[in-house]
């Protein structure tokens, strides 16, 4: 019974103790220092040994202008611990009372510490860097690694090199470092990728790292050199340059593909097709394995599938049913049977073919994804067909067999806009709403759209009678209709002047003529919105779109930096606020390529 009474206290003890820390942290974190100061003190005294108490009550007594207090406590824990970290310590309460001189004779003294203990670097270097006393960081790591030559702080010192503008320097050290120890390369890559798409303007930077790398690549054969020039141009998006360093690498070391598989795959998620193909027909020539023959061949097809037109549909045609030929129907081709049932039902409108090639597909011995991918195909088929409640069960079925995951979230956000299609807006607008939050950045945006979409326009109208068209004019895009769409969003605007509707049905229709490339009627579309509707939430899209068509489609520079421009200053919320100060910086001569 006494141990259990002696457990109850300690329990409860320590509940307190959390208690107390918490609620120190809660006035710190709100700029009430003294209620903090008064429970730190009294953390600090039941626990002497806590760094963390320690350098908190000390924040406080400066915060609070209570200097000699703080040099009082900071001299006790000096003289009783003997390190050189509370030299700095001592050092920054002078530079706070403006006390320059005093301040630099502490540091210089925490500097001389580490000559005579070079352990304490650790505590001191740290400290220097906290307070971003970053000559003195840097100070504090070279004496150390002269006295002590063992040790090595070349990633901190290049960091500092960094960030103190020291560019060069800090390329130099770190390419240096990340040869003479691969081990930290990609540790290294993750930090020079943060300098390169960093705030600020990074064009010398990454100007500098082209040129160090090409000269490391020229002046040592070592293969390492060019998988690093190939990761600098995977970073800046030039896949074709990257491409040149991984032919390079295969010719040297043709054990596996891997690298160009990866890339491929790279210059596939950022559209840049042309390089894929060159990259996938590479692969193609250069590789035995089954698996991936049948996967690039599936990549190869996709690309020609979404450039085609309709006198490229036969050829087309022909090529899948020979592709299935040659591999055989089977749990491996899964991926080029959906391709062709998609292919039939969506291009040639043949959705019975279509439908019977993923039923065959769903006979065969596929796993929990490969069922799930070829259940979500012919779902997509049977909305195509209208059968909305038939589609429904299908993406149902993947969201109860692959809980949580990411095809589950995709099953979630098509059901979503297949009740949209329907007109169901009550239960489209829970999931969206739902959805909204979801882990896949592509997902949420998506659901984030057509919440503000249904929310907006149910508020202005209450009847739905806009939101009804609109919805009908989203479900003949879906089912390919492109030219039955825009008449039906013309008819819209036609219909519904001047109302809330007007703004997004400009945007479809400058969407769907941007994919036709007729920029003339896409810019003028956007512009009106721009024009008309420039209080509203889709004018964000109407700029960065303009700013994009002019940059990337009639290389019109000048008329493209001004929109960017809008979309930086006055929509900082938007999701296409990154996008647009990225351009905006290389038009604006922040990037040299």
């Amino acid at each position: 019974m006494k141990n259990i009474f002696i457990y109850i206290v300690l329990l409860w003890s320590g509940f307190a103790f959390s208690q107390n820390e918490q609620l120190a942290n809660n006035y710190y974190d709100k700029g009430d220092f003294e209620k903090a100061k008064i429970i730190y003190e009294d953390l600090l005294r039941s626990s002497p040994s806590n760094t963390q108490y320690f350098l908190r009550t000390i924040d406080c007594y400066q915060q609070l202008q209570q200097f000699d207090l703080a040099e009082k406590t900071i001299l006790s824990r000096y003289n009783a611990y003997k390190q050189g970290v509370f030299l700095v310590e001592l050092g920054y309460n002078y530079q706070l009372q403006k006390n320059e001189s005093k301040a630099k004779s502490y540091y210089e003294q925490a500097i001389d510490k580490i000559k005579t203990n070079p352990n304490d670097v650790y505590g001191v270097g740290n400290a220097f860097e906290k307070k971003v006393l970053l000559e003195y960081a840097l100070k504090a790591y070279q004496t150390a690694m002269q006295v002590q030559p063992n040790y090595n702080f070349n990633f901190q010192i290049g960091m500092l090199y960094g960030q103190l503008g020291k560019t060069d320097l800090m390329i130099d050290l770190l390419l240096t470092e990340s040869y003479n120890n691969q081990q930290n390369a990609n540790l290294i890559q993750t930090q020079l990728s943060r300098f390169m798409n960093g705030e600020t303007d990074n064009t010398a930077f990454k100007d500098a790292m082209r040129k160090a790398l090409i000269l490391r690549t020229q002046k040592d054969q070592d293969v390492f050199w060019n998988h690093y020039l190939s990761w600098f141009y995977v970073q800046q998006k030039e896949f074709g340059k990257a491409f040149i360093q991984e032919k390079a690498i295969y010719k040297r070391e043709p054990e596996s593909l891997i690298s160009i598989v990866n890339l491929s795959q790279f210059a596939l998620n950022e559209d840049d097709t042309e390089t894929a193909s060159e990259i996938l027909n590479f692969i193609l020539q250069n590789t035995k394995d089954i698996d991936l023959l049948i996967q690039t061949n599936a990549n190869l097809m996709q690309i020609k599938i979404d450039k085609a037109q309709e006198k490229d549909y036969p050829a087309i045609t022909a090529e899948l049913q020979q592709l299935l030929v040659t591999y055989e129907i089977n749990p491996f081709t899964l991926s080029l049977q959906l391709i062709q049932a998609h292919f039939l039902a969506f291009n040639l409108k043949k959705t019975e073919e279509g439908k019977a090639v993923v039923k065959r597909a769903l006979e065969l011995n596929l796993n929990a994804y490969q069922q799930a991918d070829a259940k979500m195909e012919l779902a997509d088929i049977l909305l195509l067909e209208e059968k909305f409640n038939q589609a429904l069960i299908y993406y149902s079925q993947i969201q109860m067999d692959l809980k949580n995951d990411v095809m589950s979230h995709e099953a979630s956000l098509k059901a979503a806009k297949t009740s949209y299609f329907k007109t169901d807006f009550e239960w489209a607008l829970k999931q969206f709403k739902e959805l909204k939050s979801a882990n896949t950045q592509l997902i949420a945006n998506d659901a984030l759209e057509y919440f503000l979409l249904i929310n907006d326009n149910t508020a202005a109208d209450s009847t739905q009678t806009a939101l009804k068209q609109f919805a009908k004019g989203d479900f003949l895009l879906y089912q390919n209709k492109k030219q039955e769409a825009i008449t039906h969003f013309q008819n819209i605007l036609k219909t519904f002047k001047g109302q809330e509707i007007e703004a997004v049905t400009l945007l479809r229709l400058g969407q769907i003529y941007e994919s036709q490339k007729d920029y003339t009627l896409a810019l003028s579309q956007y512009q009106q919105i721009i024009d008309n509707h420039s209080d509203g939430i889709y004018v964000d899209e109407a700029l960065f779109f303009s700013a994009e068509i002019y940059n990337d489609e009639l290389k019109d520079v000048e008329k493209a930096k001004p929109l960017y421009e809008k979309v930086i200053f006055n929509h900082q919320d938007s999701i296409y606020f990154v996008d647009a100060r990225k351009k905006y910086r290389e038009l604006r001569g922040d990037k040299n390529l």
